[in-house]
């Protein structure tokens, strides 16, 4: 790796060489519709409810555009040669109209009572959204209800982060209804945190794209939870088909602090595939934690971009899966400016047949001197058929930097088990413990209390 600057293209599935926005609409037409599953997606998707705004017509055309001349990824390709999407193209998704569904029963955060956004298969909810408890200078909104004043600024940062010509980001970019809005105005530090809720119900397999962008601007800090689950309004409901394509933006400009948790619980029948996209600017601040529950297949890209020197970014992930459920983290970290700080720590807990996979990248170029970046990968396998296939990478070409990675596959040590029983604690709540344990040292960064027990709670009934 020889140059001076990263680009986070860390997706060629999309097409063999990347295609800039612009050039999009002159593909010639014989490359139109490469993928007969990906159009019939898009066509269906294109008649259900879809934000229409003057800026914004143009980022969605060049979008579908790239979906017509894009395929879906296979196993052939290296970035997703252990995720096989075969499964996903064998079932035929459907939109749902606004007022076509039945509002699920759903237990809020009581920390984030006047501080949440809701929305149902991708549409924003009132009914069941509050903000009246955030302070002044902070902008919690969908995008079809954005004031005029922001109208001007918006088209700077949507759909503009890096990895935008991935082929799921194109899709969400293109039909995604509506979008989560949250823009904290310059030194406004936000100590309420905000809850944005994605919920998908169906009677019948629906898609739906969830999408967020957040601005920090110069000096601020904001701390918020986007929650992934699925409405339970019928008896099957809960281990319905369905697909969810979530695309989050953010945007951290100097001295600014974001504090981040995803969660994502989708049914065990549900697909899932995620990308959030980090921009930061010099001395900010970014942690993300990261739990992976639900979902027969789930996959996060997540994608950090250094825009300026001396930042930090801290990531924090658990995936605990079973059955036969698979689990697929893929981040990537460009630190192309000197006194960079990267701590992640990503955790795998995998019983019965499932498999969990992670690809790290960590990208240090020359003028990234004085870095000091460190990634691990910890797994706990609880069934001897269960998988994990593992990667952390780091790539170098500075030299004055401290930088360490690495990766661990074990079970739950019989000595362990033994030392506990000894303590007159049962063989069984002994490896609950031990489970307990592994998974708490993520949990715990968690900053919303409610939050952080309902998790402990899923990992001592896992």
């Amino acid at each position: 790796m020889t140059t001076t600057k990263v680009s986070l293209q860390v997706s060629p599935q999309v097409s063999p060489s990347p295609i800039p926005n612009s050039d999009v609409a002159s593909l010639t037409s014989s490359l139109v519709n490469r993928d007969a599953y990906l159009t019939a997606l898009l066509n269906t998707l294109e008649t259900g409810h879809v934000v229409s705004l003057d800026w914004l017509k143009g980022i969605k055309e060049s979008a579908a555009n790239l979906v017509r001349h894009s395929t879906l990824p296979t196993n052939r390709d290296e970035e997703w040669r252990f995720t096989d999407l075969s499964a996903l193209k064998q079932v035929q998704f459907n939109h749902v109209e606004m007022g076509k569904f039945a509002l699920p029963n759903i237990e809020f955060l009581p920390e984030t009572e006047n501080s949440r956004l809701v929305f149902v298969n991708g549409i924003y909810e009132p009914k069941l959204s509050s903000v009246s408890g955030l302070p002044a200078g902070i902008l919690v909104t969908n995008l079809s209800n954005l004031p005029a004043e922001y109208t001007e600024k918006i088209p700077e940062y949507f759909a503009q982060a890096e990895g935008a010509l991935e082929v799921f980001t194109a899709l969400n970019t293109a039909i995604a209804p509506d979008a989560a809005v949250i823009w904290v105005a310059k030194n406004v530090v936000v100590e309420t945190p905000i809850h944005l809720l994605y919920v998908t119900v169906g009677e019948t397999p629906v898609i739906s794209q969830p999408r967020c962008l957040v601005v920090a601007e110069t000096g601020s800090q904001v701390t918020f939870v986007e929650e992934f689950v699925s409405g339970k309004i019928s008896v099957s409901l809960e281990e319905g088909v369905y697909f969810a394509n979530a695309v989050t933006e953010i945007w951290i400009a100097e001295n600014a602090s974001v504090n981040h948790t995803r969660v994502q619980n989708d049914s065990k029948a549900a697909f899932h595939i995620g990308k959030t996209a980090v921009t930061q600017g010099r001395y900010s601040r970014y942690t993300c934690n990261t739990i992976s529950i639900g979902g027969k297949l789930s996959r996060h890209n997540l994608e950090i971009l250094q825009t300026g020197e001396q930042t930090e970014t801290t990531l924090n992930g658990l995936s605990m899966i079973k059955d036969s459920q698979i689990a697929d983290m893929h981040s990537a970290i460009a630190l192309n400016h000197p006194y960079a700080i990267g701590k992640q720590l990503q955790k795998n807990i995998v019983g019965d047949k499932a498999h969990a996979i992670f690809n790290g990248k960590v990208f240090v170029p020359k003028p990234a001197q004085m870095t000091d970046a460190a990634q691990l990968n910890r797994n706990l396998l609880l069934s001897p058929k269960a998988r994990v296939d593992t990667k952390p990478q780091l790539e170098i070409t500075a030299d004055n930097v401290k930088c360490a990675h690495g990766a661990t596959v074990s079970q739950l040590e019989d000595d362990e088990i033994f030392y506990l029983q000894s303590r007159g604690i049962n063989e069984s709540d002994s490896r609950n413990l031990l489970i307990y344990a592994f998974a708490a040292e993520i949990i715990n960064n968690i900053p919303v209390t409610s939050l952080r027990e309902n998790l402990l709670t899923t990992v001592q009934q896992f």
